[in-house]
């Protein structure tokens, strides 16, 4: 069985990770957890630069995987108002 992920469909979600999560670096923090929201991105950046090693190596199995893990992390952190993000394509959160 073939397990690559189709080029196009990798970089769509390495795009829109990285999208996410540039935007929440740039978010309001929720009052008294700068540190919970820290921690979330540390993890999804850490998960993104995975996927990069991984892709790199010409792994995209790993690298769609660690792309998955980055955004929920993220999306975790939106959900709980850790940080505020207003934007349902990156997030699952309502729009403004």
């Amino acid at each position: 069985m073939d397990a690559s992920i189709p080029p196009k469909r990798l970089e769509h979600y390495f795009a829109l990770t990285k999208e996410a999560l540039a935007m929440a670096k740039k978010a309001p923090k929720a009052k008294n957890r700068e540190e919970d929201a820290a921690i979330i991105l540390d993890m999804a950046q850490r998960y993104y630069d995975d996927a990069l090693h991984f892709h790199k190596k010409g792994e995209e199995v790993n690298a769609f995987a660690c792309l998955n893990y980055a955004h929920g992390w993220l999306d975790c952190g939106a959900r709980l108002g850790v940080y505020q993000v207003k934007d349902s394509k990156l997030f699952t959160v309502d729009d403004e």
